[in-house]
């Protein structure tokens, strides 16, 4: 098994009580900018992007500190960003075919 799936079971599996949260992300470092970006590219939209302000709490930095998973689940991310997406994708749009036109 791989991924967060796998990151999960590891942590309820956990025979030592870990104390804080463990992050389970991937600490590879994009911005909100890149990640839209990859998904117009990767589902073929022409939709446009808004910007908008940034709420006042809104984090600076986006990568997750996943030590505490490395260490004490041997835990790290198996599939990267563009990777996981097109498998993403193409679940959602079969989601979408299977649903009733009106």
């Amino acid at each position: 098994m791989e991924g967060l799936v796998d990151g999960l079971i590891r942590l309820m599996e956990s025979p030592s009580p870990l104390t804080g949260p463990v992050n389970l992300g991937n600490p590879v470092e994009f911005t909100m900018l890149e990640l839209a970006k990859l998904v117009l590219k990767e589902t073929g939209s022409s939709s446009p992007l808004t910007h908008l302000p940034l709420p006042q709490d809104d984090p600076r930095q986006r990568r997750p500190d996943i030590t505490l998973a490395k260490e004490h689940l041997g835990w790290t991310p198996k599939v990267a960003l563009r990777e996981g997406l097109t498998p993403t994708t193409t679940y959602f749009r079969s989601l979408l075919s299977d649903l009733p036109v009106n």
